[in-house]
């Protein structure tokens, strides 16, 4: 019997070769840079393995997997597209073999491919949000941050050169980091960064500590009843394969 405690793709499906297939998707979809920048990873692509796992969850959630009349086959829309913009999905076959997850990973494959001519519709990209308004920061509302619980529970995401400093140096610099988010949101909206986490839109400013525009955290941000509350710190990779689920992101902060 398959692991329930897997994640929801690993659940609904066996994955062999994953590596080589999430590998041939990089070949399929538009150029993008799915390796973290600051961070070691155990594996290649890690930002693409997250972004396809996420995304399963959320169409599930939403019903947006389809069969085939016959129930052999199964499909759901990444949300990649080729470089002449033709949507890419994951497909898959019925398991054969019993007492194990009830579908087969076959690939990924072009909408044009004859292999999705099995399916009568066409399963809809995942969507994490309805009102427009909530992906973007409003700096008329005040921001609460503790500074305190922040350091006692990430000191470890803050710079290597940071470690020998004292809680009330950190604290400084980031009540600074924060001043420095705020003001640069308020001159350009885009630079707070929507990110999906638990169900809810959730924004990344970002904190600078040692240059005043290069970023070394995100702050995650929730909005809350006529405030915002800072409910953490992220590094930039952690925030980018966050923030890259809701769509792509080209020249951002948290790339520099």
């Amino acid at each position: 019997m398959y692991d329930t405690a897997l994640p929801p793709l690993k659940q609904f499906a066996f994955l062999p070769d994953f590596p080589e297939h999430l590998a041939e998707l990089e070949e399929m979809a538009e150029a993008e840079d799915w390796e973290y920048r600051f961070t070691d990873s155990d594996f290649p692509r890690p930002i693409l393995y997250s972004y396809i796992i996420h995304t399963f969850n959320r169409v599930e959630e939403e019903g947006k997997i389809v069969t085939t009349d016959d129930q052999t086959g199964a499909c759901f829309d990444t949300g990649l597209v080729t470089e002449h913009q033709e949507p890419i999905y994951a497909i898959f076959g019925d398991n054969k073999i019993p007492d194990r997850q009830p579908w087969y990973f076959q690939g990924f494959v072009r909408k044009g491919d004859t292999r999705m001519n099995r399916f009568p519709t066409l399963p809809d990209i995942a969507t994490y949000f309805e009102d427009p308004t909530e992906v973007i920061f409003d700096p008329r509302l005040e921001l609460r941050k503790n500074t305190e619980h922040i350091i006692a529970e990430n000191r470890e995401r803050l710079p290597e050169e940071f470690d020998g400093m004292g809680d009330f140096q950190l604290q400084t610099l980031l009540t600074g980091g924060f001043e420095n988010a705020l003001a640069r949101v308020r001159r350009n909206y885009r630079i707070a960064v929507p990110q999906y986490h638990r169900g809810r839109i959730q924004l990344l400013l970002p904190l600078c500590l040692r240059k005043p525009s290069e970023a070394d955290l995100a702050a995650v941000v929730e909005h809350r009843e006529g405030y915002y509350r800072v409910a953490t710190c992220l590094t930039l990779d952690q925030a980018y394969s966050n923030a890259r689920l809701i769509g792509r992101l080209d020249d951002n902060w948290l790339r520099t």
